[in-house]
């Protein structure tokens, strides 16, 4: 591809002069970071979301999302380089559409495609000539290329030709203050050559490095490859903890001394379970994909037969902690320490405590909760079992009421050593408490 036929485009001399209208699509944990990593650059964005709620929160300046602050929303909302809308016929303003929706499992852990395909719909209602459509949610090799563009081209106009079409994986990390959406570098892939130097141009101007693959099937194996690769070592520290347990070993000590080896190894940690909206989902999308080309994916699959039974684990260690107190888990009082799927973030999404909470609820426990980043816990779809709750605080007084405290998720505000004193039984699948100095003893790892 020349210059010459890249800036044949006029999408190219929009994007080059920042004059190019961005619009995202979804405005949750992946879509608001881009959106204000776009106005940094000085380009106008549109916001959309289905969420009216959510919509009228940014347009009166407030964010609904913990570790986003609200200060750069108004000044931005009052100036117009940020309109967030609720109305896709506006969908046809933007010259570039970034996809930022969710792409969960179905309940047979298949792919759920359903608001990449919804949202592609809507698009395609509207779409114009010269657009250039990018998809950021993490989905299976092919997904751009044979599920959006025949859906896109029901308008009549042609991929590459009359539009442009890419894939470029989100990298976010919520909560993680070293790495923002523009401080992480961004892969491209295009449908075709012009499509991805366009969409590579464009996100040039927004993240500090881009790194332009040869086609969107390569951008999109590469992220199902980034979030495997943590699963799977994951699901070995997770069976390595079992293990050294029963050995008397403490596996947090152990990794921190491998961790002194400056080559060759790379520290994961343990936990009650995965979550979140990558690690415990986009795996189970790769194996997907084998299966229809008539292959295994042996090593997934049972790294995720691992993560998947820590929960399980986990509340055997509670079991056993309290019977070895001469007490049935049926009829305990248990405060499960954080709801969120990981330290220091709202995002609740795959969380392994509501599994937690369902199995100690199942077992007959009387289960509470704190979090101080959830307050209120909806009843949901999913997890019958758990009612409405509110976050409980953490006094003197009821902590001494509980018969263990089960920490989930290790929030750095919490005052472990407040915890640890006030209570008579802490089951840490966290290693929160590693640097408690008085009642160890109180203190069962899991």
């Amino acid at each position: 591809m020349t210059t010459d036929s890249i800036l044949s485009s006029p999408l190219a001399s929009l994007i080059q002069n920042k004059t190019a209208k961005v619009g995202i699509i979804g405005l949750g944990y992946v879509g608001l970071p881009l959106v204000r990593a776009f106005i940094k650059a000085g380009f106008k964005t549109l916001g959309f979301d289905t969420d009216q709620k959510k919509i009228d929160l940014l347009k009166s300046g407030k964010s609904y999302i913990a570790h986003i602050p609200s200060e750069w929303i108004k000044p931005y909302v009052d100036n117009g380089n940020f309109d967030p809308t609720s109305d896709m016929n506006r969908l046809s303003e933007a010259d570039a559409l970034l996809i930022c929706v969710p792409t969960p499992l179905s309940e047979s852990r298949d792919p759920d495609l359903y608001y990449v395909e919804t949202t592609t719909e809507s698009i395609a209602k509207r779409l114009r000539r010269h657009q250039l459509i990018v998809l950021e949610s993490t989905t299976y090799p092919g997904t751009t290329r044979d599920v959006m563009t025949p859906i896109l081209e029901r308008s009549g106009l042609k991929t590459g030709k009359d539009f442009y079409l890419a894939f470029s994986p989100e990298r976010e990390d919520p909560g993680n203050p070293n790495f923002t959406a523009e401080g992480i570098p961004k892969l491209v892939g295009g449908f075709d050559e012009l499509s991805g130097e366009l969409a590579a141009s464009l996100y040039s101007h927004a993240i500090v490095k881009v790194i332009k693959v040869s086609s969107c099937e390569v951008a999109e194996a590469a992220k199902i490859v980034e979030n495997t690769y943590r699963c799977v070592n994951i699901a070995m520290v997770n069976e390595l903890k079992i293990i050294f347990d029963r050995l008397g070993i403490d596996v947090w000590e152990v990794i921190e001394a491998a961790k002194t080896k400056p080559f060759g190894f790379q520290a994961f940690y343990p936990g009650p379970g995965l979550g979140g909206h990558c690690i415990p989902i986009d795996p189970f999308y790769l194996s997907w994909c084998a299966r229809r080309a008539g292959l295994t994916t042996r090593f997934i699959e049972l790294a995720g037969e691992i993560n998947t039974s820590m929960p399980l684990y986990v509340v055997r260690r509670v079991t056993d902690a309290l019977n070895d107190r001469r007490k049935p888990l049926n009829g305990s009082k248990i405060c499960v320490l954080g709801l969120a799927y990981k330290k220091d973030v709202d995002d609740p999404r795959e969380s392994p405590s509501f599994e937690l909470i369902d199995r100690l609820i199942n077992k007959g426990a009387i289960v509470t909760y704190n979090d101080p980043h959830i307050p209120n816990l909806p009843k949901m779809r999913h997890w019958q079992n758990i009612k409405e709750m509110q976050s409980t605080n953490l006094t003197k007084e009821f902590l001494n009421s509980q018969d263990c405290i089960l920490i989930a998720t290790d929030h750095s505000n919490y005052d472990y050593d407040f915890i640890v004193q006030n209570s008579n039984l802490i089951v840490d699948s966290r290693n929160a408490t590693k640097n408690v100095k008085n009642g160890k003893e109180k203190i069962i790892k899991a």
